[in-house]
């Protein structure tokens, strides 16, 4: 039933704000963008990581339920160093959800931050997502087509 991630939306006021905070954390620009009907940017989408995640940028009016508290489930993007993504991580701003922490003695550990738009982000190391990584032949993912408005 469920194959794999196809995205991961993050709620925002102000998505032009966002996509510069996120671009700056991640290192690359979004791919996509959408503006709304009032011509503010409704949407932006990046891809990151091994296999091109993506992760969107949502105004906040778009939000189900309406909430603009942190809460639900937490994504867990894949990192090398938990703890240096985690103080990057505050050091741009965000604030601390859970602090790094060790899950037994398997090598996971998770933390998280809750940006500075309200939204819970995970980072994790996951021994299981690198074993995976390493059993992929190398492939080339497409490029990316560019959609800005």
């Amino acid at each position: 039933m469920l194959r794999g991630l196809a995205n991961v939306s993050y709620w925002a006021e102000d998505v032009e704000a966002a996509m510069r905070w996120y671009a700056d954390v991640v290192g690359v620009e979004p791919y996509f963008r959408r503006s709304g009907p009032d011509g503010r940017a409704a949407y932006a989408e990046f891809r990151l990581g091994d296999h091109q995640d993506e992760m969107g940028i949502v105004d906040r009016r778009y939000a189900p339920g309406g909430t603009s508290e942190p809460g639900g489930a937490i994504v867990y993007w894949h990192v090398d160093d938990v703890r240096g993504a985690y103080e990057r991580l505050l050091s741009k701003g965000a604030k601390e959800y859970e602090p790094p922490t060790e899950r037994g003695d398997s090598g996971f550990v998770t933390a998280s931050v809750v940006d500075p738009f309200g939204n819970v982000l995970g980072v994790m190391y996951n021994p299981h997502y690198v074993d995976v990584v390493d059993r992929i032949p190398p492939f080339e993912l497409p490029p990316i087509e560019h959609d800005a408005d």
